[in-house]
């Protein structure tokens, strides 16, 4: 972790983006958003894969899908690898789903060091900026002011360099892999996003055309599932498919991926501090580094004091039973009978 920081401790000015033009052969709208066309139309099917509920519950739907109209072979799981802000064994869960559901696993990582890094390398892009700007304007640089350089949800760079970046490489992969076709490849981009997540998520499309995405080689299109869908109708769609699911559901969180997301609701970041202090240490050394908190109006510091207390007034957490977080929405009975299932290693997608 300190050699990332150091490593990112001067950096070269930012390089001026070039506007992008989308290929005229791109659609501006799907061509349906009826489930089996979608997939019958594509040439991949990439399922998103963050290791957490949903997009587990998300894959093993449209496996199931897939397995009935004899299209598993185009399916494609691929999994962002964020490095140790994510919770430790998700990438190896997700593989193991990837395996279970018997489809290809794929995983891509971005270079140049995982979030915590790249937040200190922003600061002193953002800083550097914001001096220049004084100067030119006849200001103290010593007064000019940083914007944050934390990812926050006006600012998901997070995303966009953790996960969307090197997945579009893959993409790129995929496109040559299948040669020339005297069309551009079809790739369906399944995401578990649900419309219940958050305000934001629920004006997303079910299905729409990826433009950014798209050029003349392949045509992208975003489809969400189970965007519909509830908490309880997610769980039970993990205890019939038998796939596994992280514990840390069972601790009590209510999302996956990075341990601490910015995102995230304080209940879950407060966990996340009592269930890795070293990690929020780190978080703390960045929000000095940075001058910034980690959340607007909430750092660290203050997650990890609030930790404490509970940790004190309740005692340090203690492992709880496997199934813990299905068996709220599904019962003991059905989760007895997932954790057999899960045990024997039995999956069955048309079950």
């Amino acid at each position: 972790m300190s050699a990332q920081l150091t490593l990112f401790a001067e950096t070269a000015p930012a390089p001026k983006k070039r506007a992008r033009r989308t290929h005229p052969s791109v659609p501006a709208v799907p061509a349906t958003t009826i489930p089996t066309a979608l997939l019958r139309a594509a040439d991949w099917i990439l399922l998103n894969s963050s290791g957490g509920k949903d997009s587990q519950s998300m894959a093993s739907h449209v496996c199931r899908l897939a397995a009935k109209l004899g299209l598993l072979h185009r399916v494609v799981i691929v999994h962002a690898d964020l490095g140790d802000v994510e919770w430790g064994g998700t990438r190896t869960l997700a593989e193991e789903q990837a395996r279970r559901l018997g489809v290809r696993f794929e995983v891509v990582k971005a270079e140049g060091g995982d979030l915590l890094a790249r937040t200190v390398a922003r600061f002193f892009k953002l800083k550097a900026k914001a001096e220049e700007e004084a100067r030119d304007e006849g200001r103290d640089p010593a007064t000019a002011k940083v914007a944050p350089a934390w990812p926050s949800s006006t600012a998901r760079w997070c995303t966009s360099d953790l996960k969307r970046g090197p997945i579009r490489k893959l993409m790129t992969r995929l496109v040559a892999e299948l040669g020339d076709l005297g069309r551009p490849v079809r790739i369906l981009n399944c995401m578990g996003q649900r419309a219940a997540e958050s305000a934001p998520r629920a004006k997303l499309a079910a299905v729409e055309i990826d433009r950014p995405a798209s050029n003349g080689k392949r045509h992208v299109t975003t489809w969400r599932p189970i965007h519909g869908w509830t908490d309880a109708e997610v769980w039970k769609e993990i205890a019939r498919s038998g796939l596994p699911y992280h514990e840390a559901y069972d601790w009590g969180m209510s999302r996956l991926s990075c341990s601490f997301c910015v995102l995230g609701c304080e209940a879950d970041v407060v966990l996340a501090a009592r269930l890795r202090p070293r990690k929020a240490a780190q978080y703390v050394a960045v929000e000095k580094k940075v001058g910034a908190d980690f959340k607007n109006g909430l750092s660290v510091r203050t997650i990890i004091e609030r930790a404490k207390a509970l940790d004190a007034e309740y005692g340090e957490l203690r492992r709880p039973p496997r199934g813990t977080a299905l068996s709220g929405y599904v019962g003991k009975k059905a989760t007895r009978t997932y954790l057999d299932r899960l045990e024997r290693g039995r999956l069955d997608l048309a079950a």
